[in-house]
């Protein structure tokens, strides 16, 4: 069984930073806004995104003992290498997105718009955030915000197999989206400025697409 390595998904968070800016971008802006004087701005993005990535590492357990209970019950592994080359079809889909050369993920993150709906106004309830509290449930609840990325990663955290496997591969991604967000809270419009210029899209994007690409060969040879 070829599974998506920890690296490639922290690498797929890492240069996914362009498609964050877009996702998360309004979020960030308002939870640093109207902080009170003697509020820590890195402290409240810190709690945020480990709230987020808690989530995410949430996300990954489930899927991975869902997918570990269904190969105890039903031992199919052929099911198993097909989520793995799912989610790295899922990972070049990505990767053409964020070097904006297709738009076929925007129909993919549609399928968590339903959930959000239920959440979002959890999450309005929080906002404006007053301390390290508030801001890691606001991300805690961040973390299910509808994204290809996250859905791509997510396919891996089901091909794991494990509960174990699958935390620890969306635990992987996160990490690898933290720079790009700590970075925003505190350079916002700076940062997305760069991130937004068409070389540094297309780079990021191509390197994205191409991880998948490897992994896909990885798994056929």
């Amino acid at each position: 069984m070829i599974e998506t390595s920890g690296w490639v998904l922290f690498l797929a968070g890492l240069l996914g930073g362009g498609h964050c800016m877009g996702m998360c971008g309004g979020i960030v802006a308002a939870l640093t806004l109207n902080l009170p004087p003697n509020a820590s701005r890195w402290r409240i993005m810190l709690a945020y995104n480990l709230g987020r990535i808690g989530s995410y590492a949430l996300i990954g357990a489930l899927l991975g003992g869902l997918a570990a209970t269904g190969l105890a019950l039903l031992d199919i592994r052929g099911l198993q290498l097909g989520l793995a080359l799912l989610a790295n079809l899922m990972l070049v889909a990505m990767g053409l997105y964020l070097a904006g050369l297709s738009g076929a993920v925007n129909l993919i993150e549609r399928l968590g718009v339903p959930i959000w709906r239920h959440l979002q106004p959890l999450l309005g309830r929080l906002l404006p955030v007053r301390s390290a509290q508030a801001a890691l449930l606001a991300g805690m609840l961040w973390g299910w915000l509808p994204c290809g990325l996250v859905y791509s990663a997510s396919l891996s955290a089901l091909a794991s197999g494990s509960a174990h496997g699958g935390a620890l591969t969306m635990l992987a991604f996160g990490l690898g989206t933290l720079p790009n967000l700590l970075l925003m809270g505190a350079f916002a419009d700076s940062l997305r400025r760069w991130m937004q210029q068409r070389p540094v899209r297309l780079t990021a994007g191509l390197v994205v697409a191409g991880i998948g690409a490897w992994q896909l060969l990885r798994a056929l040879i």
